[in-house]
C-alpha cells in the first residue's frame, strides 16, 4: 500500500532536519529532530520507532541521492565536470557521514554501512566509463580506487572542513583526468 501524501512529506521532513541536525553537530536526539522537523513526537516514532531506524533512512537517502545525482549529471554535463560536481555531493555526504558515524554504534555502524561500497562503484563506474569514452579520464583507475582515495573525507576535521575539503578534491581530480 502507498504511503500517504502527508504521511511521505512528514517522513522526509523529519530525514531532512536528522540530516541538518547530523551535519551541525554530530549529535542526533529525536526530540531535537521532531522539533526540528515541526512534527509532533507520535509522529517522529510513527515513521522511526528508533533513533537507528532514522539513521539508517538518513544513510540510505543520502547514497541513494549520490546514485541518483551520477546518472542525472551525465545527462547534464561532460563526465569530468560531471564527476567534479558529484565530488562536491561526495563531500557534502561525508559530512553527515561523519555524524552518522558519531551517532551510531560500532555494531550498527557496520551493518548500515555494508551496503554502500556497491552503490557507490556503480555510479562512479557510470561516470568514470564515461570520461574514459571521450578521452578525458584516466583509463587504468577504477571504483574501488576512487572509493579509497576518497576516504580522506572521513579525516578532515570540522574546522578546517571548508579550506581543506576544496583543494583535496581538486587534487584528487587532477589525477583522475588524462594529461
Amino acid at each position: 500500500m502507498a504511503e500517504r501524501s502527508d504521511a511521505a512529506r512528514n517522513r522526509a521532513m523529519i530525514v531532512d532536519a536528522a540530516r541538518e541536525l547530523v551535519a551541525e553537530s554530530g549529535e542526533l536526539k529525536l526530540s531535537l529532530v521532531a522539533r526540528r522537523a515541526g512534527v509532533g513526537q507520535g509522529t517522529l516514532y510513527r515513521h522511526f520507532a528508533t533513533r537507528d531506524e532514522l539513521i539508517r533512512a538518513l544513510y540510505d537517502q543520502e547514497v541513494d541521492d549520490l546514485v541518483a545525482l551520477a546518472h542525472s549529471l551525465l545527462g547534464e554535463c561532460g563526465p569530468d565536470v560531471a564527476l567534479e560536481r558529484w565530488f562536491a555531493q561526495l563531500a557534502a555526504y561525508a559530512r553527515v557521514k561523519l555524524g552518522v558515524i558519531a551517532a551510531v554504534e560500532a555494531s550498527v555502524w557496520q551493518d548500515i554501512s555494508a551496503q554502500t561500497p556497491g552503490k557507490l562503484a556503480e555510479a562512479l563506474t557510470a561516470l568514470l566509463d564515461a570520461g574514459r569514452e571521450q578521452g578525458v579520464l584516466r583509463g587504468d583507475v577504477d571504483a574501488r580506487d576512487v572509493i579509497l582515495l576518497s576516504w580522506f573525507l572521513a579525516h578532515v576535521e570540522r574546522d578546517e572542513w571548508d579550506e581543506r575539503t576544496p583543494r583535496l578534491l581538486s587534487v584528487l581530480l587532477d589525477g583522475l583526468r588524462v594529461r
